[in-house]
C-alpha cells in the first residue's frame, strides 16, 4: 500500500470534508471513470477502482480515523485490502449508483447470483414524435450471456473447482490480535470457486459483448427529460442473476413553429395592424392541420387566444391541453405612395392623440400634397 495515492487526493477534498462533501466528489468520480463510459480503457479502469477504495475508507468514520492517523498502513493491519474489481464495487455500492445515476449498476440477487447492470440510453426524439408517440427500433451494444459456456464460464465438459484457499466460502480469515479478521478471498475474489479451463468464446467472462436491435414504443406526450424503462433489457446477470434494465432518456428537439408548455403548445402568430384594427378571420397551424381563428375588432400585440383540447397529450391520463396563440402585430414597410397618403388621412383624425411635433409633421405633409 506504501505506493497508492492519498485518498482525499483521490477524490480532490480537503482532511477536513464532511460527509456529504466525500460523497459529492466521489459522484464526479465515478461518472468520469465509469467502465460503461470508458469501455477498454485501463487507466479509467484504476481511476475508478481507486475512487472506490478511496470512498469506502473516507465514508466510514471508523476506517476514515484509522486512515488519518496510521495511513494506508494502518488500514492494512486490519485487513482492509481494497476491492478485488467491478463485481465488489458493484455490489458494495449498488445504492450509492442507484443515487448516482438514477439506476444501479449491478446488485445481488436474493438467489446469491449478481444483478446485470442497467443500461443507459440516450434518444433525440423529433417534436411531432413526442406529441403523438412512434414505434422505433435502437440499436446498442451490450453484454449478454455467452452461449457457448451458458454462462458458466468454463469451457463445455468442465465445471469450476472449489477455491483451495477459502475452501469455497469467498472469505479468507487471519488473526490480529485477539481479533479475527475476514476480508474477501484474494484468489477467487469472493466467488468461492477457481475456474482452470475457461470458455475460450468469452475467455471466462461468462458473457460477450454484442449488438442488439431493441423495439421501443414511444408513447404519447413525452418530453424532454422523459425516462422510458425496459426491463431485462439491460445487461445479463452474473451467476444465474437476473438482468438490469434499460433506460432511455427522451430529449426532444425544439420545433421551429410550436413551443411546448407542460401540456400546453404554443405558436405566435402575426398579424397587420389593419387586420388587428377591423378583425379577420385566419387559418392557423395546429398539430393536426389548420384551424380558422376569429380576430376580434381592435385586438392588441400580445394578446392570447386558445384552441381548447388542442394541445399534447398528458402521460397521466391521455387528456389534451390547449393551443395557445399569441397575436403579434406586423408594422408594415415599403410603402406606396398612396398607402402613405391613406395613412396621413388617417393620422389627422387623430391629431388630437398624437404629439405636438407629429401634428407639425403631419400639417407639413399635407400642406406640400
Amino acid at each position: 500500500m506504501a505506493n497508492k495515492r492519498d485518498y482525499y487526493e483521490v477524490l480532490g477534498v480537503d482532511r477536513n470534508a464532511t460527509e456529504a462533501e466525500i460523497k459529492k466528489a466521489y459522484r464526479k468520480v465515478a461518472i468520469k471513470f465509469h467502465p460503461d463510459k470508458n469501455p477498454g480503457d485501463k487507466e479509467a479502469e484504476e481511476n475508478f477502482k481507486e475512487g472506490a477504495e478511496a470512498y469506502e475508507v473516507l465514508h466510514d468514520s471508523q476506517k476514515r480515523q484509522i486512515y488519518d492517523q496510521y495511513g494506508h498502513q494502518g488500514l492494512e493491519g486490519t485487513g482492509f485490502s481494497g476491492f478485488g474489481g467491478f463485481e465488489d464495487i458493484f455490489s458494495s455500492f449498488g445504492d450509492i449508483f442507484e443515487d448516482f445515476f438514477g439506476f444501479n449498476s449491478g446488485g445481488r440477487s436474493r438467489g446469491g447470483g449478481r444483478q446485470g447492470a442497467d443500461l443507459r440510453y440516450d434518444m433525440r426524439l423529433e417534436f411531432m414524435d413526442a406529441v403523438f408517440g412512434t414505434e422505433t427500433e435502437i440499436e446498442l451494444e451490450k453484454m449478454e450471456t455467452c452461449p457457448t459456456c451458458d454462462g458458466t464460464m468454463c469451457e463445455p465438459g468442465t465445471s469450476p473447482d472449489v477455491c483451495r484457499q477459502c475452501g469455497g466460502s469467498g472469505q479468507a480469515s487471519r488473526s490480529q490480535g485477539f481479533f479475527i479478521v475476514r476480508a474477501t478471498c484474494p484468489s477467487c475474489r469472493g466467488q468461492g470457486k477457481t475456474i482452470s479451463s475457461p470458455c475460450l468464446n468469452c475467455r471466462g467472462a461468462g458473457q460477450i459483448r454484442v449488438e442488439k436491435k431493441v423495439s421501443l414504443k414511444i408513447p404519447a406526450g413525452v418530453d424532454n427529460g422523459s425516462r422510458l424503462r425496459l426491463t431485462g433489457e439491460g445487461e445479463a446477470g452474473v451467476g444465474g442473476g437476473p438482468p438490469g434494465d434499460l433506460y432511455v432518456f427522451i430529449h426532444v428537439k425544439p420545433h421551429d413553429y410550436f413551443t411546448r408548455e407542460n401540456t400546453h403548445v404554443i405558436c405566435n402568430v402575426p398579424i397587420s395592424f389593419v387586420q388587428a384594427a377591423l378583425g379577420d378571420e385566419i387559418k392557423v397551424k395546429t398539430l393536426e392541420g389548420k384551424e380558422t381563428l376569429k380576430i376580434p375588432k381592435g385586438v392588441q400585440f400580445g394578446e392570447t387566444f386558445r384552441f381548447h383540447g388542442k394541445g399534447i397529450p398528458s402521460l397521466r391520463d391521455g387528456r389534451r391541453g390547449d393551443q395557445v396563440i399569441i397575436v403579434e402585430i406586423k408594422t408594415p414597410t415599403n410603402l406606396s405612395k398612396k398607402q402613405e397618403t391613406l395613412l396621413y388621412d388617417f393620422a389627422k383624425l387623430e391629431s388630437d392623440k398624437l404629439s405636438s411635433k407629429f401634428r407639425r409633421f403631419i400639417k407639413k405633409h399635407a400642406e406640400k400634397g
